[in-house]
């Protein structure tokens, strides 16, 4: 599949400046437990099978799609693997990338594995022990990351997390202090003898 539409109106407005786009990995495995890849027909290497996700678009179907328009093969996702940011991007042809990446396992259902579009030279089915030369380090991690069996999504996080913050210790109320005894009424003065008479 040739340049998204979306994508080529919005060069129109930007040029070939830095660009934000999502997108998705599919890793595909076969019946035998081999991997599906094809071999870019820009830069001539090997990759998982990697696409834009259209506006509106839900990134398992974008996979499904993907993986059909550049291979031939049907596919049914079955796990959200990895999420991450690629590294900037300059194409060949000048344009500037940078994308959210969502890597999804999928089983092959269907279909042959062929060349399908004009985005790869080269399509095939490879065992995982024996990987083409070529397949790059962001490639072989979104690889590893599908494979390894974890249920949980594999993501990274760059800044380390908040230390949480000890409660107060909650403060004892100050016991009540007894009211003071009450204290007798002091006795009035006895009234002083008028002096006698001289």
């Amino acid at each position: 599949m040739p340049i998204p539409e979306f994508v080529r109106e919005l060069r129109i407005a930007i040029g070939q400046g830095p660009l934000w786009m999502s997108g998705i990995t599919a890793v595909v495995l076969d019946g035998d437990g081999r991997v599906l890849l094809g071999r870019r027909a820009d830069n001539g290497r090997w990759t998982l099978i990697t696409g834009i996700i259209d506006p509106g678009e839900q990134p398992a179907d974008a996979a499904v799609r993907e993986c059909e328009e550049e291979t031939g093969v049907r596919v049914v996702p079955e796990r959200l693997t990895g999420v991450s940011v690629s590294a900037p991007v300059v194409h060949v042809n000048g344009d500037q990338a940078q994308y959210l990446e969502l890597t999804f396992l999928c089983r092959a259902v269907g279909g042959e594995a062929r060349v399908n579009d004009d985005e790869s030279v080269e399509v095939g089915w490879f065992p995982l022990d024996a990987l083409p030369e070529g397949l790059g380090p962001s490639m072989l991690h979104r690889l590893h990351h599908a494979l390894s069996g974890n249920p949980e999504a594999h993501f990274h996080l760059t800044q380390p997390p908040a230390e949480p913050t000890t409660p107060a210790e909650p403060t004892t109320p100050a016991e009540p202090t007894a009211p003071a005894e009450p204290t007798a009424p002091a006795r009035p003065a006895a009234p002083a003898r008028p002096a006698a008479p001289r």
